[in-house]
Formats: structure tokens, sequence, C-alpha cells
């Protein structure tokens, strides 16, 4: 079995305008040195930004979308499907992001259908897990972050397309930072 490649992602959530999504990949991420066969390197710019960043990403930058309907193509406005994402040449996606899980109240069970979906479709998938504060505090850590790899294990068996993106809920803009 041979070795992954380790992957560094951006997630640039609800944020920027069409000058950012322009400026910052010829800006920044077109100026990456880095080696694709060791490092692969995806960015996921707002749904409405992906057009304006491909146009311009050069660098073998991926792009991702944020989300993924479980619907296909049809009357679901504000979705857009996996034939819809794979149109567009996209073939990176995150799922179980938590704010999706924690504003939007998307369960386990939605994030592993939503990650088997993807997987089944041929994308990678960056499936996100990690635990709230109160969490924390109170010792759950490892039982929330089972119980969310746990919802994926059951739905999908090929894990080659995975991969695990933990974030510690409590340290987004907290000013609590988390230790290696």
């Amino acid at each position: 079995m041979s070795a992954r490649k380790l992957m560094v992602g951006g997630n640039w959530k609800c944020n920027g305008n069409m000058a950012f999504a322009k400026s910052f990949p010829v800006d920044v991420l077109n100026k990456l040195k880095f080696d694709p066969k060791k490092v692969e390197v995806v960015v996921a710019p707002a749904a409405l930004h992906i057009s304006s960043v491909q146009s311009v990403l050069k660098n073998n930058v991926h792009v991702a979308t944020q989300n993924l309907s479980l619907t296909a193509d049809g009357a679901f406005t504000g979705e857009f499907s996996v034939g819809m994402v794979k149109d567009m040449g996209i073939s990176y996606t995150l799922t179980g992001h938590s704010e999706r899980r924690t504003l939007y109240g998307e369960t386990d069970k939605q994030v592993a259908l939503k990650t088997k979906l993807a997987v089944d479709s041929g994308f990678t998938v960056l499936a996100c897990i990690g635990e709230l504060l109160g969490e924390r505090e109170s010792g759950k850590t490892k039982d929330v972050n089972n119980r969310q790899l746990n919802a994926i294990r059951e739905m999908c068996e090929d894990w080659s397309k995975i991969v695990i993106a933990y974030e510690p809920v409590w340290a987004i803009g907290t000013g609590k930072t988390a230790t290696p």
C-alpha cells in the first residue's frame, strides 16, 4: 500500500467578494511552490465564487465545494447536485463541516449519506469532524469524534477518497488554541 499524499486545504466559508475571488488565486495560490506528487492543495471558495476562482487558478491547486446536495437535479431551490458539481469540473467536496452541523442541523447520518454519495460519484471528500466546547470540557471529545466517524464508516467501505478533517469546533474564533 502506498503512502497517501499530504493535504493542505483552505475553506473560505461565507467570506470574500468577487475582487478577492479573482485576486487571491493569482496573488497567492498560483505562486505556491509544492510538489503535487507529495501534496494536494485544495481551496473551497464560497459557491458564488467558484467559477471565478477556477478561471484564474493554476499550479495544481484543486477547487472543492463546501457542501453537496443529497438530491439530484430538480426542484430543490438553493441546492447543487453531484451532477452540477461534476459538470463544473470539480471533484472535491467538504462534508459535515461544524457550521453545517450546528447552524443548519445536519445529522451524522446526513453527513454520512453525503460522504457516500460523493465518494460513489468519484469525489475526494474532506469529511469534517470535531467537538464543541461543552463536549470537550465534559470529556466527550473521543465519543463525539467516534460517533461522527462511525456514521461515515457504516455507510462507506472505500476510504481511499476520504480525508478526515479534524477541527475542534471549540477553537474556531474563540481565542482558545488547540495543541497539536
